[in-house]
């Protein structure tokens, strides 16, 4: 009879196991999970710290922090737990997403700019796979990029990477993209009301740039309500509008994966999708209460920036700068793509 696989030998699997695309020989108990939760937890919350006292992104606080215990991730026995964090609380944060979402607020916006959205959204992603094609990245790594830079930053970045898995170059290449992502929004944030004003947009213009090409929720809503209340609305639609159609792009690229893959075969759609939709559509029939969808975002965010720092806690180091600054120049083409498309969707559609 052979011997039991030991508990270091579960660890070494785990520790493989960077995306959760490997099914493991052996069970990983619950037990097992808890130390490295705990180091996620305790960094999720020192990030949180650091953002409410000083302003910052709580995806990009997470993610430097988790990069600063990168050590950590050469112990065995943080590895399930550092897995479950970032991969399994990753696809509920997504599934909670939907609590932001409701059908009234994307009808709201009228057809003309509902459909300048999926314009700009479906270029900017385009252009991130072509971008990546072009300086010799694949082209899961372009939808990586276009696809974050499209929605909602980091959270598209991590809901793309959990489907796209193995076809990923690598977690490396993801925390780069994490941190581009970040500091492109933040910069984003600060620039664009006066891009705004240079343009002499109005509030409801102002509110679609902003709401349209600004990548991450927080510096959308941000730079929406610096320059007039009005405008932070109009934003947080156009943005809410964007998050929206993250399922269905998910969706799709996994539709196109798949029929690549098996010659039109068409698979079932990944759990955490469905989860989504689901919830947005209860959301928007009014079944989830105010208090309750509140409550949701907030967990939605706090998952994710455990995810976040999980996956800057097992990036490895010695391969993060192995391209040098070429991922970065594919965030940045994606970023100016969606910046004059919105502008001139906001000159030209909005009024």
């Amino acid at each position: 009879m052979a011997p039991r696989p030991t508990h270091a030998v579960v660890g070494d699997i785990a520790a493989a196991d960077l995306y959760g695309d490997i099914v493991p020989a052996v069970r990983v108990r619950p037990m097992d999970h808890l130390p490295g939760l705990a180091v996620a937890g305790a960094a999720t919350l020192a990030a949180a710290f650091l953002s409410d006292h000083y302003g910052a992104p709580l995806t990009l606080m997470g993610l430097l922090v988790g990069l600063a215990l990168n050590f950590l991730s050469s112990d065995k026995r943080l590895a399930p737990g550092l897995g479950f964090s970032s991969r399994t609380l990753l696809r509920w944060g997504i599934v909670l997403v939907g609590a932001r979402v409701t059908l009234g607020d994307i009808v709201h916006l009228g057809p003309l700019t509902l459909l300048a959205v999926a314009v700009i959204l479906s270029a900017t992603l385009a252009s991130g796979v072509i971008a990546a094609r072009l300086l010799g990245f694949s082209a899961a790594f372009g939808v990586l990029c276009g696809g974050s830079v499209a929605i909602c930053g980091a959270s598209a970045a991590l809901a793309f990477a959990t489907l796209l898995g193995d076809r990923r170059d690598g977690q490396a290449q993801l925390a780069i993209v994490l941190v581009g992502i970040s500091a492109m929004s933040a910069t984003a944030m600060v620039l664009y009301p006066i891009i705004a004003h240079q343009f002499g947009f109005d509030d409801r213009q102002a509110g679609f740039l902003f709401g349209a090409a600004i990548h991450d929720v927080a510096q959308s809503l941000g730079a929406g309500y610096a320059f007039s209340p009005e405008a932070g609305q109009t934003a947080a639609i156009v943005k809410l509008t964007r998050v929206a159609l993250l399922a269905p792009t998910l969706a799709l690229v996994a539709v196109l994966m798949r029929t690549q893959e098996g010659g039109g075969k068409v698979s079932r759609l990944p759990w955490f999708i469905v989860g989504f939709f689901l919830l947005a559509a209860a959301n928007s029939a009014g079944l989830v209460p105010h208090v309750a969808a509140q409550g949701a975002t907030q967990l939605a965010a706090g998952l994710l920036a455990c995810a976040v720092t999980a996956t800057g806690i097992r990036s490895p180091m010695q391969s993060l700068l192995q391209h040098g600054p070429k991922p970065l120049l594919v965030i940045l083409i994606a970023t100016l793509v969606a910046l004059c498309l919105s502008l001139a969707a906001a000159r030209i559609v909005v009024s």
